[in-house]
């Protein structure tokens, strides 16, 4: 397979706690190229390095939340350098008021420029909620475009679930979006491995291949294991080659 997909490793946390290198060795068998961390279970980062020269895999990204650079940046930083992560990508964070946003949004501005100094490219993955009102009026997604300069992981399942065009979207986000999550499932937020869901996957597979965007699996129902959800999400990707 000449395209090169990825795979958040959230999708397979039934063994990535107590066997990383086996999940990782499956993964690569099965045709996947990259991998976004979601988190390192205790593993030093020359671990997590030989992991991924032994099975020629590349890590892509990592969900690594923004209080791990809040309280510890210096050795957060050196820690995602020393495996070769270029982009950190807060998964989601408290934004439930006008208050937390602004703060948020402050922190970010104050993070973002120092981390590319670095080589890092600081970004956010979305879920529903960011696109609906907060009580007080707020809108989570609409301030984040506005008053950041983040880079955005578009998750085109949860754009869905939140109602969004995720293809629109991705067209409005353009150079900012710097990575899309592949996923699937039904309007009412339950998931399902690629092409078993009403989510437009094949459209967003499409139109990240004529963005160049690179593609990153999530499949999260462990139904029956992450690893037989991560090949069937391979093995669907081949079927649109």
């Amino acid at each position: 397979m000449d395209r090169q997909y990825g795979i958040q490793l959230y999708s397979v946390r039934d063994r990535t706690p107590t066997d990383m290198k086996g999940v990782l060795e499956d993964l690569a068998k099965m045709g996947y190229k990259m991998v976004e961390f979601a988190g390192f279970f205790g593993h030093s980062a020359e671990d997590v390095v030989k992991m991924l020269k032994d099975t020629g895999l590349t890590v892509c990204g990592t969900h690594s939340g923004l209080n791990d650079l809040l309280t510890d940046y210096d050795k957060t930083i050196a820690y995602h350098k020393a495996i070769g992560n270029k982009n950190y990508i807060i998964p989601g964070h408290d934004l439930s008021s006008k208050a937390k946003l602004e703060t948020f949004v402050e922190q970010v501005n104050r993070l973002k420029p120092l981390m590319e100094k670095e080589g890092i490219k600081l970004g956010y993955h979305n879920h529903a909620h960011e696109f609906a009102p907060n009580e007080d009026g707020s809108m989570i997604y609409d301030t984040l475009r506005a008053e950041t300069d983040l880079w955005l992981e578009l998750d085109t399942y949860w754009a869905y679930k939140g109602g969004q065009d995720a293809v629109r979207l991705m067209e409005e986000l353009k150079d900012r979006l710097f990575f899309v999550h592949l996923k699937d499932g039904l309007s009412d937020g339950s998931g399902l491995p690629l092409g078993q869901g009403t989510a437009p996957v094949k459209a967003v597979h499409d139109k990240a291949l004529a963005m160049g965007v690179p593609m990153v699996v999530e499949s999260e129902t462990l139904s029956p294991s992450g690893t037989e959800e991560a090949l069937v999400c391979i093995n669907y990707l081949k079927s649109l080659e």
